[in-house]
């Protein structure tokens, strides 16, 4: 029987005013003088689905929970890229952050270490980089058509995936996971709080999760050889959606990152290995 997670509504929400005048959204958990770790949350999810409620008091982890543009209570950058995100990210004014991104988030976290905006990053079930021709023989065949669509007609992508809506995001992640995923994610406490970041995501249109997946679907434009901070990866053996191959050319490609597979769990990790995660990721101060 798997264990029930504890997933809580954030403890703090606010908004940081950017210098080009847009908003940026926040969601907070954990002590408010606590070691600082931003979260680049998952495909179509807005700031209010955090994690590690249970641990994060006793690991003095202020974790803080962000909107990207054009998803909940953050304002659209439009033609935002992977690049421009880290300048978002400067903006909120802390003192070398630490970043996890989970997801579809890996990307925009992976961004950020490659522009030294954070100073260490855990990526967790990270999506990787699709469109790496080393992996045109190992993606099923309806990701290869997206990952070319994206390559040849990025605007005819991005009007496909902003077809997308919260249900069918949930029915296209939910049904398509691991049992021991599913166990996790059909948890009432949890599926409550899932359903409400997807709405939230999408409140003021699906524009931002369609750019977002177009994004994470290209040629990620900045180089991980040059990334100079620590990059733990954290995947399970059971799944199956997010890397071709649980995180290993990734972490090859990364300079000195460290890659976790861990036995018996599924994408879902975020919440059942979330202690590890910051443990690991608080660890060399």
């Amino acid at each position: 029987m798997q264990d029930t997670v504890v997933i809580t509504p954030p403890a703090r929400l606010g908004e940081t005013r950017l210098p080009d005048g847009r908003a940026l959204g926040w969601a907070e958990w954990g002590p408010r003088e606590g070691t600082p770790v931003l979260f680049s949350p998952g495909a179509g999810t807005s700031r209010r689905l955090g994690f590690g409620a249970d641990v994060l008091d006793a690991l003095g982890v202020r974790l803080i929970s962000l909107d990207r543009p054009g998803l909940g209570a953050s304002d659209p950058d439009p033609g935002r890229t992977l690049a421009s995100w880290p300048a978002d990210v400067r903006a909120l004014g802390l003192d070398a952050p630490r970043m996890v991104g989970f997801s579809q988030g890996a990307p925009f976290a992976l961004a950020c270490a490659a522009d030294g905006a954070v100073s260490r990053v855990a990526i967790v079930s990270g999506a990787d980089e699709v469109a790496l021709p080393a992996f045109a023989d190992s993606l099923p065949p309806q990701l290869l058509d997206l990952v070319r669509t994206a390559a040849d007609d990025p605007t005819g992508a991005e009007e496909f995936f902003a077809r997308f809506t919260p249900d069918a995001l949930w029915n296209l992640i939910v049904p398509n996971s691991p049992e021991i995923d599913r166990g996790i994610y059909t948890q009432p406490d949890f599926s409550r709080e899932y359903r409400l970041a997807m709405e939230e995501a999408f409140r003021q249109s699906s524009a931002g999760y369609a750019r977002d997946t177009l994004l994470a679907m290209s040629r990620w434009p900045f180089d991980l050889d040059e990334i100079a901070v620590p990059v733990d990866l954290w995947y399970g053996e059971l799944d199956a959606s997010h890397s071709p191959d649980r995180g290993e050319t990734l972490a090859a490609r990364i300079p000195g990152a460290r890659r976790h597979l861990v036995p018996g769990a599924g994408g879902a990790l975020l919440w059942t290995h979330g202690e590890d995660v910051l443990t690991e990721l608080l660890a060399g101060g």
